[in-house]
């Protein structure tokens, strides 16, 4: 009897993890059709899901900071003829003001000049008093405390035109370009000065309050007018030469600002009804 013949070893791979799959020579294409989609894919879409809500939100704070803008653009439509009033009732009151100043600085000077025809009653005519009435009338235009006349200069100053393309405002006059300009003319050898009607004594404040300038508190209006009585053959050139006119001229030819000096045959110059008497001494 004949043996049947021995079967073919199996291979290796076999022995070990048992059957192979039918599909084992099939991997790529199992991959592709199981994963058909990318993960890369997949992670993007995630991504873009988080970023639409931070779109969202981004929408949502943005309608109702226009809300908020809407409402406060009614509201200050609402109020605008509140404040419009509000600022005409302002000025109202600030020109009444200015109006009542003038009335009192008109009285005080009246009152002066009743003090004068007083005083010089008072003082008899004796040798004494008719040297007291003397300095009193030398140091009185000095001081301020009367109104003066005479020949003189006029010096207009104003602030830069603006250029047709400027964006911001131009140059402007500050209170201390008018402090140098006072200052040089008395240097100069004034004898009395005064800013548009106003005048100017050793007691005389020139500052700044917001954009305006004032003179002894009373705000000036642009252009601005600097009088000086004192010898109109000598003060024009004598200015010129000091400190006070080179510094104007600088602001003329560098910065655009209005600089125009002219002589006058008569100046007239009123008190300054701020000066009031601090201290006295009767004569020994």
């Amino acid at each position: 009897m004949t043996a049947a013949p021995p079967a073919p070893p199996a291979p290796a791979s076999d022995r070990a993890t048992g059957a192979r799959p039918v599909d084992a020579s099939m991997d790529l294409l199992l991959q592709v059709i199981r994963h058909p989609v990318d993960p890369d894919y997949a992670a993007a879409a995630a991504r873009g899901t988080s970023s639409s809500r931070r779109h969202w939100l981004l929408g949502v704070v943005a309608v109702v900071v226009g809300v908020m803008f809407a409402v406060a653009a009614v509201q200050t439509n609402r109020s605008a003829p509140a404040l419009e009033s509000e600022r005409a009732s302002l000025i109202d009151r600030v020109q009444e003001a200015e109006r009542q100043q003038d009335g009192l600085r008109a009285r005080a000077t009246g009152l002066s000049e009743e003090i004068t025809t007083l005083r010089a009653a008072a003082l008899g005519g004796d040798a004494t008093a008719q040297r007291l009435e003397r300095e009193i009338a030398t140091l009185g235009p000095v001081a301020g405390t009367v109104a003066v006349t005479g020949p003189g200069v006029v010096v207009v100053v104003d602030d830069a035109a603006e250029p047709a393309d400027a964006v911001g405002p131009g140059e402007r006059v500050l209170d201390l370009d008018l402090q140098i300009l006072a200052n040089g003319l008395w240097r100069a050898g004034a004898e009395a000065v005064a800013v548009n009607g106003h005048r100017l004594s050793s007691l005389t404040a020139i500052r700044s309050a917001g954009d305006a300038i004032t003179v002894d508190y009373r705000s000036l209006n642009r252009p601005y007018r600097v009088e000086a009585i004192g010898d109109a053959r000598t003060l024009p050139a004598r200015f010129a030469e000091s400190p006070a006119g080179a510094w104007w001229h600088d602001l003329e030819q560098n910065r655009g600002l209005r600089y125009e000096l002219g002589e006058s045959r008569e100046l007239a110059l009123p008190a300054d009804p701020g000066v009031t008497l601090r201290w006295a001494e009767v004569p020994s």
